[in-house]
């Protein structure tokens, strides 16, 4: 991989990952262009506590095998509402529904282009109305 297609890779080995937990809302957000955080946010919702763990373990789990990379720093892991891995050049946030409605950061950064999950192999994603209504919004993704 390059390094300017590194982190791009790195969101959707990310996205695939907590697919493969049965994430919903899954968005990935190329941030870059407007913020000096992130060049991607990787933002999805898990229905539990455990769901939570499940998901930020998989994403742990296969971008250290796949793309060779471990966080930087972890926040929220304890609290089970919310989590968040920063690997510098992407930031994978995975929510519990109350959090995600409440955070919004998909609103945050709608100015940002979303990228289609089918570059990730996800062709059967779940939003809720809200999340789809973004996803169909921007004509980015099939809601």
């Amino acid at each position: 991989m390059s390094e300017e297609t590194q982190p791009r890779a790195a969101a959707l080995i990310a996205a695939r990952a907590a697919d493969d937990k049965k994430a919903t809302d899954i968005m990935v957000q190329e941030v870059g262009a407007l913020s000096s955080i992130a060049d991607y946010f990787v933002i999805a919702t898990a229905a539990n506590n455990r769901q939570v763990d499940a998901i930020i373990d998989e994403v742990e789990d296969q971008l250290r095998i796949q793309a060779g990379i471990k966080p930087l720093h972890r926040e929220g892991i304890d609290a089970g509402t919310w989590a968040l891995l920063d690997y510098g050049s992407i930031v994978v946030h995975v929510f519990q529904p109350e959090a995600r409605d409440y955070y919004r950061l998909e609103d945050l950064w709608n100015d940002c282009p979303v990228l289609d999950l089918k570059e990730a192999g996800i062709t059967d994603a779940v939003y809720s109305d809200r999340i789809g209504k973004l996803m169909g919004a921007g004509g980015e993704q099939d809601a």
